[in-house]
């Protein structure tokens, strides 16, 4: 098949590049000139401009947005008025579900069809393949299907799930039509929510093992210090690396997650490229604003998004006030930063 792709970042690139590698045609634009040039040096028809990217697609267009949530319908309102009816646009980024809904809507009044695509895989889905989860209409998602079959990464070594072979679908390729506009975004925002509580629990773990041999080390002695009653059981200094690859061999937390951290571990056993700033780009809240809204109890998740947000100072005010009550009520003084 021809797609258009527009938005070529870490992502966008190498769907161009897994396309073009089994015979479809990509027509790739981005605002920075050098990420077409890198792409077409791999095959791909470099569009100068939208005007030149609708202008090089054979109609019914397929164009595939690949940009952050925030500039979707910025770059929807460039894009439409150059269409034609029967055109798809399909948004494979993490939008909002809702959003979705409301664009669907909005694109077939126009008679243009719109299809959300909940993309999994980052900088490894050139090799691997981007697992996909998808919203729209059933004959659009049929139509695609070529697309998404070569993006996804198939059913590689996975074994089967005993009994699936009597289940037909696409599932086990690793994409699914999962229902109307915004299925598809609905199913990835849980799923991403899904991982900040995987990685949250990872973290944790290996943070206690880590902190296992405070026991060998010296505690202050006053009002403000929680005494260790027993210094005698925290004195293990763990491998964490090793910890981790240990996981990997036929554990039951064993994950592609856990493969990635042991891969940071060995590389970095004191992970001194990282500050601990964690970001959250939006489907974990949604996550947490579905699940409130639908009475469906999530406290691991939520608790992994306040988490994230703690990471990045959001609670220093409160552990402020915090630190100003205990002064107030007891005359405690704050320690200095770092002191157990």
């Amino acid at each position: 098949m021809q797609l258009g792709m527009i938005g070529l970042g870490r992502m966008g690139a190498n769907m161009v590049r897994r396309l073009q590698k089994t015979g479809h045609e990509c027509v790739a634009f981005d605002r920075n000139a050098e990420s077409v040039k890198a792409v077409a040096a791999d095959g791909a028809t470099a569009a100068v401009s939208l005007d030149d990217l609708v202008k090089k697609l054979e109609k019914p267009r397929a164009i595939w947005l690949m940009v952050p949530a925030a500039v979707v319908d910025a770059t929807l309102g460039q894009l439409i008025g150059k269409l034609d009816a029967g055109d798809i646009v399909i948004d494979g980024g993490n939008s909002y579900y809702i959003d979705d809904i409301r664009r669907g809507k909005d694109l077939a009044a126009k008679k243009l069809h719109y299809v959300d695509v909940g993309t999994s895989g980052g900088v490894w889905g050139l090799e691997r393949g981007y697992c996909q989860m998808i919203g729209g209409e059933k004959e659009t998602v049929e139509h695609l299907d070529p697309i998404f079959k070569t993006l996804a990464p198939g059913r590689g070594d996975v074994s089967r799930t005993p009994g699936r072979e009597k289940v037909p679908g696409t599932a086990e390729e690793g994409y699914l039509h999962c229902g109307p506009s915004g299925a598809g975004h609905f199913v990835k925002m849980v799923h991403n929510g899904i991982e900040y509580g995987l990685m949250a629990a990872y973290a944790e773990g290996l943070n206690i093992l880590k902190h296992a041999n405070v026991g060998s080390g010296t505690r202050e002695v006053d009002a403000e210090t929680t005494p260790l009653r027993n210094p005698e059981h925290y004195r293990y200094d763990f491998p964490l690396a090793d910890v981790a690859e240990v996981w990997r061999r036929g554990s039951v937390v064993a994950s592609w997650l856990l493969d990635l951290t042991a891969i940071s571990l060995l590389e970095q056993p004191s992970l001194e490229r990282f500050s601990g700033r964690v970001s959250d780009s939006g489907e974990g809240r949604w996550t947490i604003l579905a699940a409130i809204e639908s009475t469906a109890p999530a406290p691991v998740l939520t608790a992994s998004l306040y988490q994230r947000f703690i990471s990045r100072g959001e609670d220093d005010f409160a552990a402020k006030l915090l630190s100003a009550m205990r002064f107030q009520f007891g005359g405690h003084l704050e320690k200095a930063a770092g002191a157990k």
